[in-house]
């Protein structure tokens, strides 16, 4: 592909917006300076303009495979980079479901050859999928997903037994779909009282509620703090102490 020089960019960059040049080569940036000359280089006067990393989306659904009528890895990635996106992390709540070692990584096949973008994918917890999360490597995927209320097919947690047990057995980013299931069912049956199955689309955020999104993101806190503080206990007083003020609960 050869050189291309960007001249005059304002750049967005660690924190910082300044005025320079990039310097590419083969579609990778070689160089960042103030003001660089390079005769071999075809030159882009990028005057006014911002060049900003690329952005990283940490959820999407691409809906490959299973529901390929609606999106697939190839055409997602694509429409992700028309919009600024280099990476993106897929959610689990594919048909099938990502809550195997194996579905996990025929995903990462098909990606491998049909995503425009750098990728990873979240392992979906459930009730029944304890064992097969614990032999997860820890650098196999981006994370663990855990639908705390129903959303998608059987990818529900709220089993308070297992959950715990998956906070206590992974050292992986876990995101957590955080809606209390049984404040969900109590809503949902108070307005099938009234409607039937034909309940008023309007009702949707009533049913799922501030107080399921509430309860549930406090569980989920919760049981963050407790293993957080379970691993404190096994810090020597000459190691450094993590900084929880840093955490942050998905």
């Amino acid at each position: 592909m050869g050189k291309t020089l960007l001249k005059n960019a304002v750049i967005v960059n660690e924190n910082r917006i300044f005025e320079g040049d990039l310097l590419l080569e083969n579609e990778v940036i070689v160089r960042m300076d103030k003001d660089i000359s390079d005769p071999n280089a075809t030159l882009i006067d990028v005057s006014g303009n911002h060049v900003l990393p690329g952005i990283i989306d940490d959820q999407v659904h691409f809906r490959e495979p299973g529901l390929t009528h609606k999106g697939t890895i190839a055409t997602e990635s694509r429409a992700a980079i028309a919009g600024g996106i280099t990476t993106y992390m897929e959610q689990p709540n594919t048909n099938p479901q990502t809550t195997t070692i194996e579905k996990l990584e025929a995903k990462f096949s098909l990606a491998k050859s049909a995503s425009y973008a750098n990728y990873s994918f979240l392992f979906g917890g459930t009730n029944d999928n304890l064992e097969e999360l614990k032999r997860l490597d820890k650098n196999a995927c981006s994370g663990i997903k855990l639908f705390l209320g129903s959303s998608t097919g059987n990818m529900l947690v709220d089993d308070e037994a297992v959950l715990e047990k998956i906070f206590e057995s992974t050292e992986m980013v876990i995101s957590a779909h955080c809606e209390d299931e049984g404040t969900i069912r109590r809503n949902l049956a108070h307005y099938k009282e009234q409607y039937g199955d034909d309940i008023p689309v309007k009702y949707h955020p009533l049913i799922r509620s501030e107080e399921a999104c509430y309860l549930s993101s406090s569980k989920a806190i919760a049981l963050a703090k407790k293993q957080a503080h379970d691993c404190m206990s096994f810090i020597s007083p000459q190691e450094k102490k993590p900084n929880f003020s840093e955490m942050t609960f998905l």
